[in-house]
């Protein structure tokens, strides 16, 4: 096995997400100048439905590059050392039970044309650093515009109104739930996925991104209050089997 690793390490280097820069011996995963230079995120940003939001970084600079390389340049590698990051912050900053990780997912059509849902393969490596189960239980039922493309808080919000729903079936009662995605910004996705979960029966949901960047963030409140007309359709509580591990 590590023959292979060394085989493939000689055909397709592996580089630091945030600069780019091919990893020297002894660099494991990000370059040693990235990796002094990262901004540690500190604020938890209130999102609605959420006990708390929390994020290992600060979405600037090189960390946004990085996120860019990992959703748009095919860096599905970079899963593994996000998600490890972000592990570390769950168990360094929620001292609360967790029962599930799962995620904010794409659509299909979106997940078609990336390849992967960057989402998806955060949330499995934080359950595979931290010892939790990870299951699927929301669906994408609008193929709404990338949020990431939306500067003002209001569009963002409008955007991801009623865009999700749980799953058929689905009931988390009681459950505690960690909720991923990869940046938060201002908590529109986040606040209608836990709203999602917790009509599904969810005790709690904590929401678990890579990155935070700054701005106003919106209550579900806020977000229904846009008008649309899709809101009404999030995932009802149903009363099958739960959620499969």
């Amino acid at each position: 096995m590590r023959l292979v690793r060394t085989l493939l390490d000689l055909l397709y280097p592996p580089k630091c997400p945030f600069c780019g820069r091919i990893l020297e011996r002894g660099e494991d995963g990000v370059c040693a100048v990235c990796l002094e230079g990262l901004p540690w995120a500190e604020g938890e940003p209130a999102v609605e439905g959420c006990e708390t939001c929390l994020s290992p970084l600060w979405y600037q600079d090189g960390v946004r590059e990085g996120v860019h390389r990992y959703k748009f340049g095919g860096g599905r590698v970079h899963a593994r050392l996000f998600g490890d990051l972000m592990a570390q912050c769950l168990r360094d900053r929620w001292d609360g039970p967790v029962d599930l990780v799962t995620w904010a997912p794409l659509h299909p059509k979106r997940r078609a044309g990336r390849g992967y849902d960057q989402a998806e393969l955060l949330a499995r490596r934080v359950g595979e650093a931290a010892g939790l189960p990870v299951a699927s239980t929301l669906e994408k039922r609008r193929n709404t515009g990338a949020q990431s493309q939306l500067r003002d808080a209001a569009e963002r919000a409008a955007n991801a109104a009623g865009a999700y729903r749980a799953l058929p079936g689905l009931d988390l009662a009681g459950s505690r739930v960690v909720l991923v995605d990869d940046v938060v910004t201002t908590g529109a996705t986040l606040a209608q996925c836990a709203a999602c979960l917790r009509d599904a029966g969810a005790a709690s949901v904590v929401g678990l991104t890579f990155a935070q960047a700054g701005g106003s963030f919106f209550s579900r409140e806020k977000i229904l209050q846009r008008g649309d007309r899709h809101a009404g359709g999030l995932g009802a509580k149903a009363n099958a089997q739960g959620p499969q591990f």
